[in-house]
């Protein structure tokens, strides 16, 4: 039996919670932020209700060890959606179509689920939010890895978009 591993995530955002609870629901945001600090997010599409589907697109940068230029898809249907408070879904590797597919398509592990399960909360913090993310379903320490760095590298980029746009204000 495949063991599977959780992803934990816990940040604190200089932002109120309805702002960091949008750059999740609303495609504008999203393309700023998702993916590793080098990759673009070229496509959202993203119909935010329960049961509804999401479709990200994310482009690795040329040179990028096992993705070089590539546009990596990912889809999930939303399980919960707790306003303000938390968002679960599902989450898989896709085309560009949206239908999933497993991993290995772009060039990974071949024990990698065809979905895992994303749960992402939002807490008041002393004036913040705290936000915590849990990714459930990793085959593999390295794996979990490497999603540990890529949603480290994102949410990077959203702790930026977040400064920058209560800068402006």
């Amino acid at each position: 039996m495949t063991k599977k591993l959780e992803l934990v995530i816990t940040r604190v955002f200089n932002a109120p919670r309805e702002l960091l609870f949008k750059t999740w629901s609303d495609c504008e945001f999203v393309k700023k932020w998702w993916g590793p600090k080098a990759f673009t997010a070229p496509f959202c599409k993203n119909d935010f209700r329960v049961g509804g589907k999401y479709l990200y697109a994310m482009k690795a940068p040329e040179g990028t060890e096992i993705w070089s230029g590539k546009t990596i898809w990912s889809t999930g249907v939303y399980r919960e959606i707790v306003p303000l408070k938390r968002i679960v879904a599902t989450d898989s590797f896709a085309d560009e179509k949206g239908n999933v597919v497993p991993a290995k398509h772009y060039g990974m592990n071949a024990d990698f689920p065809l979905e895992l399960l994303l749960t992402v909360t939002f807490e008041d913090h002393d004036g913040k939010t705290q936000l915590t993310l849990r990714h459930v379903g990793f085959p593999s320490e390295t794996d979990k890895k490497g999603a540990r760095q890529g949603w480290n590298e994102s949410l990077d980029k959203l702790e930026e978009i977040l400064a920058s746009k209560l800068s402006a204000h």
